[in-house]
């Protein structure tokens, strides 16, 4: 237990009401547990089970791993923007930097371009930083760019071949495919080397890594219109320019569930509200989440979750 932590997470939270407060953004509060889960390949949810009366409703419940989806249900029904901050749960993600359980700013801009958020999550980062004396420089690069100026290769066009040429770690390329090799050459290769007061915004993924945000064309080549923001090697913040496609989404969670049927891992069911909120027309807007955990070690310069919590996984 850190009591200075402590401290500065309650100054923190204090800074992002102020924040949304002076541009007009609400705070919501949605639920914890859903009958739906996140189909996310990559990200594991908790289950639990409900013993009461359901009138008919599951009694399985899952934890939100975000709280994009009741969000996106609230933006649908006509809030307008809003923001929440609070907990959210991720199952087998325990080490130096990953707490089953931890906190998220969410917060999504009607109407406002993907450029502007980004603006606006470096705004928020940077005055973050000035409560214990820090700056950032900023600077906004697109993933593509980022690549090239990086290891001289084209992450678009690139084969697989090529890609797993440019790796110079050791790892077990059984059941990697092309994404992953872009993954582990972002994080063992590029993302390690970002200066430590430098806050980047990468923009423009591959199409492949769209998530939930939208497809758009640049040049000669489909990119997800998303970015992620670095402090230093820290990912702290990962936005959308969302999508609006009903039909588009189901064929998404329907792609996650195929992954996930093949791995023989767990199908959560489909969010069947968020689509039925997609498909009643959600407005235009982008959004964003951030890790406040994740800012509270960049804040206090350390490389371990637990030092920025009352009490991590171990002692909970």
């Amino acid at each position: 237990m850190n009591p200075d932590a402590i401290r500065l997470r309650a100054r923190l939270n204090t800074l992002v009401r102020g924040f949304f407060d002076a541009r007009g953004v609400l705070e919501v509060e949605t639920p914890v547990m859903s009958r739906a889960g996140n189909t996310d390949p990559n990200i594991a949810s908790f289950q639990v089970e409900f013993s009461g009366r359901t009138e008919g409703a599951p009694r399985t419940r899952w934890l939100r791993t975000s709280a994009e989806f009741p969000m996106k249900r609230l933006l649908a029904a006509g809030l307008g923007d809003c923001y929440e901050l609070g907990r959210v749960f991720r199952d087998g993600e325990a080490g130096g930097r990953h707490n089953p359980e931890f906190t998220m700013l969410e917060w999504y801009r009607v109407g406002m371009p993907l450029e502007a958020l980004i603006e606006e999550t470096a705004t928020l980062v940077r005055e973050a930083l000035a409560l214990v004396g820090r700056g950032a420089r900023p600077l906004r690069t697109s993933y593509r760019e980022l690549f090239l100026d990086a290891l001289g290769l084209d992450p678009m066009t690139a084969s697989l071949s090529e890609l797993q040429s440019a790796f110079t770690g050791t790892v077990d390329p059984g059941g990697l495919v092309r994404d992953d090799w872009l993954d582990l050459l972002m994080t063992h290769q590029i993302q390690a080397g970002f200066p430590p007061d430098q806050l980047l915004a990468v923009h423009d993924y591959p199409a492949s890594q769209c998530a939930l945000a939208r497809v758009a064309p640049r040049g000669d080549v489909e990119v997800a219109e998303r970015f992620e923001l670095y402090l230093g090697p820290l990912e702290l913040a990962n936005g959308y320019h969302e999508l609006l496609d009903a039909d588009e989404q189901r064929r998404r969670f329907q792609r996650d569930h195929a992954v996930r049927r093949a791995r023989g891992d767990v199908l959560p069911p489909l969010d069947e509200a968020l689509l039925a909120a997609l498909g009643s027309g959600m407005p235009a807007c982008s959004g964003v989440a951030l890790g406040i955990d994740r800012l509270l070690m960049a804040m206090l310069g350390t490389g371990r979750i637990a030092d920025v919590l009352a009490y991590d996984f171990a002692h909970a």
